[in-house]
Order: C-alpha cells, then sequence, then structure tokens
C-alpha cells in the first residue's frame, strides 16, 4: 500500500467523524460528566475495532450477504439507541459535584459506549463499504492486512475527534448546568432520531 491510499482513506475517515451522530452525543453526555470522556471513548473505540475486524477477517461479507442477520442487527442497533436516548432525555446529564465515583461507574460508561457504536450497523457498513475500496489486491500486504491497518488509522481519527468533543463539551458546559442539561437532551434526541431513522429503513 502506499502512503498516498492511506493518506486519502484518512481525509475520507476524517470526514466521516467530524459528521455528528449517535458517537458525537454520547461523547458530549460523557464530556458533562467530566471523567467520563476517557472510558466512554474506550469503549466507542473498540466498537469500531471489532466492526474493523469483522470486515477485514471476511466475516463483513458473510453478514452483508444474509438480510435476516443484517435487518436483526439493525433493530438491535436502534433499539439500543432510542433506549439510550430516552434515558438521556429523562435524565440529562449534569456537571458531577464529585469528580471520584467508583471505577464500576467508569465501566459502565465504557460499556454504554461500546454498545452505542458496536451496536450501530452504520458503522459495520461504512466500514464494508469504504475499506476495501483502498485495498491494492496487488500489494505485498494481504486484504486482510491492509484493511486492519485502515480501520485502526480510522479509530485512531475517532479517538482524536472524540477526545476532543468530549473534553471540549465538558469545558464548555460544566460552568453552565442548565446549558449542560440542554444540550444532553439535545443530544438524547439525536440518538432518538437515529434510532428511527433506522427503523424506518428496515420496515417502510
Amino acid at each position: 500500500m502506499t502512503l498516498s491510499m492511506f493518506a486519502t482513506f484518512w481525509a475520507v475517515s476524517v470526514l466521516f467523524v467530524i459528521t455528528p451522530g449517535a458517537d458525537w452525543a454520547y461523547a458530549i453526555s460523557a464530556g458533562i460528566r467530566g471523567n467520563r470522556v476517557v472510558p466512554a471513548v474506550i469503549g466507542m473505540l473498540s466498537g469500531h475495532l471489532v466492526a474493523t475486524l469483522i470486515v477485514a477477517a471476511g466475516v463483513g461479507s458473510v453478514i452483508a450477504e444474509a438480510p435476516g442477520v443484517m435487518t436483526a442487527l439493525t433493530v438491535v442497533g436502534a433499539v439500543y439507541l432510542l433506549w439510550l436516548g430516552i434515558g438521556m432525555l429523562r435524565h440529562p446529564s449534569a456537571p458531577a459535584a464529585d469528580q471520584n465515583e467508583d471505577d464500576g461507574s467508569r465501566l459502565k460508561w465504557a460499556i454504554k459506549g461500546f454498545c452505542t457504536s458496536g451496536l450501530n450497523p452504520k458503522v459495520f457498513l461504512l466500514f464494508l463499504a469504504l475499506l476495501p475500496q483502498f485495498t491494492d489486491v496487488h500489494a505485498s500486504w494481504p486484504l486482510p492486512l491492509q484493511m486492519a491497518a485502515l480501520g485502526m488509522l480510522h479509530v485512531i481519527s475517532c479517538a482524536m475527534v472524540y477526545l476532543l468533543v468530549g473534553y471540549g463539551s465538558g469545558t464548555v458546559l460544566r460552568a453552565r448546568p442548565r446549558a449542560a442539561m440542554n444540550v444532553s437532551r439535545t443530544s438524547g434526541g439525536l440518538m432518538i432520531i437515529i434510532a428511527v431513522i433506522l427503523l424506518a429503513e428496515q420496515f417502510l
């Protein structure tokens, strides 16, 4: 693989990452909590990494060609985002008074982050459609290794953007509790909209 191919993929990847979506909404919610940004982002990155490995291993093509499996994955992911969004509307994140809560709480944020990206079929389909386009069958690297390398580059881009979004929102909003709650509710509403669109694509 050439350096120019990596650079081109990175540019396309960043365009997708900087587009606000469910991951952004979750990073903002974690940012308002202060010390929940890192576990939340690690969870989301793990979801992206799993999607990369599935596609690189060739399992992605098999799943994509099974309509029933893709429908089930989409519905599960949409229902999870719907549940998470409703929870954020009912209990919007507010600046944490105590930044030293137990580690179990951090684990919970990491698991939710993993589910937010790992159960989002759009992430999986993005990798399935995008990664093969930037591979070279004549390269010295095997195709799975090329896709894994590209996926890791995408994960690095996600890490930088999500950390900036999380900590940036925390810095701006922690001194403004009411604004923080409004932003959290907006993030929850965004998750609900994404979930409804995913379900509508399957059943309408």
